[in-house]
């Protein structure tokens, strides 16, 4: 992939594709320190790298972390927030074991849930105007 002023092309597309995710803990425990936050961009840097994503901007607080997140339209961002959460909570757990009191009640540091907003680009409604006076072939 090649990219030019934002616009990454994959083989067969041109693509702009931005998001911001949200991940909370689970019960909204307040775990991390700034420790923690250093080691889990690193991971989760890793991990984007490897779906061919790039972490454009971290950061997070006691209980929950922010992504922005660019993407190819070939990754599923369900199946990249699993893996974000999966390997973060798996490897912070192995290298802090001071964060096993918050994995007590169901042996998780992600709440289930999390948030997922598009971001960047003409808002909707600029983009429906601009699709509207296209000139249609008569």
């Amino acid at each position: 992939m090649t990219e030019h002023e934002g616009i990454r092309t994959g083989r067969h597309c041109v693509f702009a594709m931005h998001a911001h995710l949200v991940f909370v803990t689970k019960f909204r425990h307040e775990v991390f320190g700034d420790r923690h936050l250093a080691r889990m961009e690193a991971i989760m840097r890793d991990v984007c790298r490897d779906f061919e994503t790039e972490l454009v901007e971290f950061n997070g607080g006691h209980n929950h972390v922010h992504l922005l997140v660019d993407f190819p339209p070939k990754v599923a961002v369900t199946r990249l927030v699993n893996s974000l959460k999966g390997v973060s909570s798996r490897r912070l757990r192995q290298e802090f074991p001071d964060l096993a009191r918050h994995y007590y009640r169901a042996n998780k540091l992600w709440s289930g849930s999390y948030f997922a907003g598009s971001v960047g680009g003409a808002p909707r409604s600029i983009v429906r105007q601009y699709i509207e006076q296209q000139n249609r072939p008569g």
